[in-house]
């Protein structure tokens, strides 16, 4: 495609009061119109032909595109001339692709390097599941900057957009770095926990309470008793995927940010020794791992983890944590991340839960909803102002009364910035097995 430029339409617009003014000045002066409407079209077309040639421009062999859900990248594209006519000093060009990529559609400008173009244009997407890049626009200008031309590529390149397993690696590593240092691990193991180990000698700054005084007498020394922290616990992590936990919070979708600090748990639970596996629910049980160990665990629960889908049904938390229960044989830390919403939901997960408290341990994981506060807590200006101050301090108030009865239940809590939940439960789960109420 050719087309005239801002510059071409400019120049033309201030030459039309010229041959208006001639025409009137003189009656052969109507010529002059026409003449430089002409003359500036053939100008356009010189700028045209003196331009880069589009039958020339070629787009090389793009790379494959990683994407994460949440995790900023770059599309990287190269275009280069072939043709032996003169290459355009810069270009300018824009990308297409499907909404859950979120694509910055501004276009890009690049120079063109020895007839080569590198583009880089950036996303950040906001859903997962499968995506791709659908067509780039490249157009660039003549030596006069009269004339446009534009060429377009059909790309159809898949980018399906994946769980951001970056995010995991890099947390486990800056959590678990300690580990790294040589004996820290075995004095973590050892020393803590109520699993009896050994007997050793008594040494000034001991636990008093750790001395065995049968053994004492028996040996005629202070005997200790040395302790190790419990290994091979289950660790269920149950994900809330319905309705309410795909709206976004903080620019990404509840459960995405349910998946991510679900999968770091999981690390850290196979890493200390635990099992882990996963739950998703919304209107009736979705996935089910059962509780796993080993070598490949965490890869088996990765790839569980990115089939969880998007949900549009309501969370039915009656029939998920009856049916967790049953599928389980043994005392568990059940780990629920979801979100509450509804009175009348909240209230069949309190009855729900009650039996299942019985025999396993239960952690509820919740996001704080910073816009929600910040409406809470704004100046009130106008009516809508006070409005929507009310309505989000109602929410807040019956949030904070579902916590407060879970608490008073025996249910551990993790309220937490979006951006912080992976952290925040990992350090719950290491205290909780700390305190020994695994």
């Amino acid at each position: 495609m050719i087309y005239p430029s801002r510059r071409a339409v400019i120049v033309m617009a201030a030459g039309a009061p010229v041959a208006l003014l001639a025409g009137v000045l003189t009656p052969a002066g109507w010529l002059a119109g026409p003449v430089w409407i002409a003359g500036l079209m053939l100008m356009v077309a010189l700028d045209a032909l003196m331009a880069g040639s589009r039958a020339g421009l070629q787009l090389n062999e793009p790379e494959p595109v990683r994407a994460a859900v949440g995790r900023p990248g770059l599309a990287g594209l190269t275009i280069r001339f072939t043709s032996s006519g003169r290459a355009p000093r810069q270009v300018e060009a824009a990308l297409s692709g499907e909404g859950r990529l979120g694509l910055d559609h501004v276009p890009r400008h690049a120079e063109v390097v020895e007839n080569s173009v590198a583009l880089a244009f950036p996303f950040t997407p906001t859903r997962r599941g499968a995506a791709s890049l659908d067509e780039l626009w490249v157009r660039w200008r003549g030596p006069m900057g009269l004339a446009w031309k534009q060429k377009v590529f059909s790309l159809n390149l898949p980018a399906p957009v994946l769980t951001d397993l970056q995010w995991v690696r890099d947390e486990a590593v800056r959590l678990f770095a300690r580990d790294a240092e040589f004996g820290t691990k075995t004095q973590l193991e050892i020393g803590e926990g109520s699993e009896f180990q050994a007997l050793r000698d008594y040494q000034p700054g001991m636990d008093r309470r750790a001395i065995d005084w049968k053994q004492s007498a028996r040996h005629s020394a202070l005997m200790a008793k040395e302790f190790r922290t419990e290994r091979n616990h289950n660790v269920i992590m149950a994900l809330d995927c319905g309705r309410a936990a795909c709206e976004p919070v903080g620019g990404m979708p509840r459960i995405d940010r349910f998946i991510h600090a679900g999968l770091l748990l999981s690390y850290a639970c196979l890493r200390g020794g635990d099992r882990a596996g996963l739950f998703a629910f919304d209107s009736r049980p979705r996935v089910s791992t059962g509780a796993l160990g080993g070598v490949d665990a965490f890869r088996t629960l990765q790839a569980v983890a990115g089939r969880i889908d998007y949900s549009a049904h309501e969370t039915n938390y009656t029939l998920a944590l009856a049916t967790l229960s049953g599928q389980l044989k043994r005392r568990s830390l059940i780990v629920v991340f979801t979100d509450f919403t509804d009175p009348t939901a909240a209230e069949l997960m309190l009855e729900a839960l009650s039996p299942m408290l019985k025999r396993h341990l239960a952690l509820f994981v919740v996001l704080r909803d910073d816009e929600l506060e910040s409406l809470a807590a704004a100046a009130p200006e106008t009516a809508e102002d006070v409005a929507r101050a009310v309505v989000a301090g109602t929410l807040l108030r019956e949030r904070e009364t579902v916590l407060g009865r879970l608490r008073r239940m025996g249910a551990h809590i993790v309220d937490a910035p979006a951006d912080r939940v992976g952290p925040e439960v990992v350090n719950a789960y290491l205290d909780l097995k700390r305190r020994d109420l695994l």
